[in-house]
């Protein structure tokens, strides 16, 4: 279970957003907020269903929906062409091993610094009204490069 201040944090985006809060949204949201896996929604289920055994694998869904439309989570596709969820609630874009799926977050120092530039910038070539942006890079992680028999090259 989520500790206190994320369930603080949750519940306060949930009234922010102007969601009605629902303890199916709070507990989900919760878990999205303290776990990092980026989980399934058979995975979310599996780790709430001990406690919410009444929480269906369809309100899990239609939940995930109505957060996706809030820009509160997104969506991410992996390997086995399956559907992921991540709590966005600092920024840090995605490493997604090519090979098993794996998803990580990956931040640093200054990241999202320069993101209103970025998004500045794209709406002025693309035309189109930017309301937020999400990247994700693609590669082999290390257990599958050591699986594999690879050995990573360093960029110079």
């Amino acid at each position: 279970m989520a500790n206190q201040a994320v369930l603080d944090e949750t519940l306060q985006v949930l009234k922010d957003n102007k969601l009605r809060v629902t303890p199916q949204r709070h507990v989900i949201l919760a878990y999205l907020a303290s776990h990092h896996n980026h989980p399934s929604v058979d995975t979310i289920h599996d780790a709430l269903s001990k406690d919410l055994p009444n929480l269906g694998a369809s309100t899990i869904y239609n939940t995930l929906n109505t957060f996706v439309e809030r820009g509160l989570v997104i969506e991410l596709q992996n390997g086995d062409g399956s559907t992921h969820y991540d709590y966005f609630g600092t920024p840090h874009y995605h490493a997604i091993c090519t090979n098993c799926g794996k998803i990580v977050d990956v931040s640093y120092e200054g990241f999202g610094k320069d993101e209103k530039e970025f998004e500045k910038r794209t709406a002025e070539l693309s035309g189109y009204m930017i309301s937020g942006n999400h990247m994700e890079v693609y590669g082999l992680c290390p257990e599958c490069q050591a699986k594999l028999g690879i050995t990573r090259k360093e960029n110079n």
